[in-house]
């Protein structure tokens, strides 16, 4: 199934370079001549790319919608600025990435690429699969307590019909078994959406690693069309510590995407999930680690001590992004053990700073830890 973008922009010279560009990455294009044009569209189709040039009239108006259009606030948001507006201005206003004009197909196709593979697994975890399954909610506000049944599932939540007309709200924690398997999932959950009759939906917040593996194998194996994700991309690994890591990639992913790492030193395998917590384009990305059982901890200690003992030694290094956070999980967390860790540290403290600026922060940081035989 192709992938679809919408594009809002008048420069003929760009068009022609984004059609080129996205056709080459199997991306359909659906270009609208105004801003009055994009919105109603945005209330209407789903898109996984909402690109806008941000020159024209009403340009930030059709991103900032984009947001709370029901069917596309979870699209990979674009915005094409000129040289001398800030990286800040284009996020502050809802982007995920942003391209510089002049627009170049090297350049954009640099930039496409990542957003593909982001494009990809939200549309991915946008995608139901019809199901009937036994589902007990439990509610976390009060002693509400009853059974239903789901009619889709998604890794992302699920439609369920309630026993009874109710106005939905609160928070719920559901317990349930996907067919074929034994094992009991529990997740939280919220009220998303109302539809007609009984039918309600409820997006699943921040489910363990273990329900999130569980329903995508489930899904890979029952829903009609799965798609290829992309290859994971090669990055190079210039800073680690026990709570995060700076990667260079020239294509590096937004803020809040959620990513798996895979990385490998000496025979040594270090697989890992994180979330984009700072992003400079065409430099890199800062990554916080969000696992923190004992064996990961543990795996992670031995990693970076084998890299702080053979400084000679190059880690090979894969990511892989796996989508975008909600709103809610996008702040950096402190975990025990956490409290010192300069590098997210650097995260929180700096993350205003100009790339080049940030850059030159964190070789400071790297100096001084070297000379304190403490980094990686």
């Amino acid at each position: 199934m192709t992938l679809k973008s919408l594009l809002l922009c008048s420069d003929e010279k760009i068009v022609r370079v984004l059609r080129r560009t996205l056709g080459d990455l199997d991306i359909s294009v659906e270009l609208c001549a105004s801003s009055e044009i994009a919105l109603r569209k945005l209330t209407r189709e789903r898109f996984e790319a909402i690109i806008v040039d941000c020159a024209g009239p009403g340009a930030a108006a059709v991103l900032r919608s984009a947001r709370t259009a029901p069917c596309n606030k979870r699209a990979i948001a674009v915005a094409i600025l000129d040289p001398e507006v800030g990286l800040r201005s284009g996020f502050e206003i809802g982007a995920h990435f942003i391209l510089y004009k002049p627009v170049s197909v090297e350049r954009s196709k640099s930039s496409f690429r990542a957003a593909r593979a982001l494009m990809k697994k939200e549309r991915r975890r946008n995608s139901r699969v019809s199901v009937n399954i036994a589902v007990e909610m439990k509610s976390r506000d009060s002693d509400a307590h009853f059974k239903v049944n789901t009619t889709d599932l998604g890794e992302g939540g699920m439609a369920i019909s309630l026993p009874r007309r109710t106005k939905p709200s609160g928070r719920w924690k559901l317990v349930f078994t996907l067919p074929g398997d034994a094992k009991v999932l529990e997740v939280n959950a919220e009220f998303a959406w109302e539809g007609t009759g009984k039918q309600v939906g409820l997006r699943f917040q921040d489910p363990s690693l273990e329900v999130v593996q569980k329903l995508r194998e489930w899904l890979g194996r029952n829903s009609p069309e799965v798609e290829k994700d992309d290859p994971p991309v090669r990055c190079q690994l210039t800073d680690l510590s026990m709570g995060g890591c700076y990667l260079e990639i020239n294509s590096p992913f937004p803020v809040s995407t959620r990513v798996t790492l895979s990385m490998r030193a000496a025979g040594v395998d270090l697989k890992t999930e994180g979330v984009v917590r700072i992003m400079h384009a065409d430099k890199g990305m800062g990554v916080e680690f969000v696992q923190s059982t004992p064996e990961h901890r543990a795996l992670l200690e031995k990693f970076l001590s084998l890299l702080t003992e053979n400084r000679d030694v190059l880690p090979e290094l894969l990511v892989e992004p796996e989508g975008l956070e909600t709103e809610a999980a996008a702040v950096i967390s402190v975990a025990p053990g956490d409290a010192e860790d300069a590098l997210l540290g650097l995260f929180r403290s700096q993350v205003a700073l100009s790339a080049d600026a940030f850059l030159a922060e964190l070789r400071k940081q790297r100096g001084l830890a070297a000379s304190s035989g403490a980094s990686a």
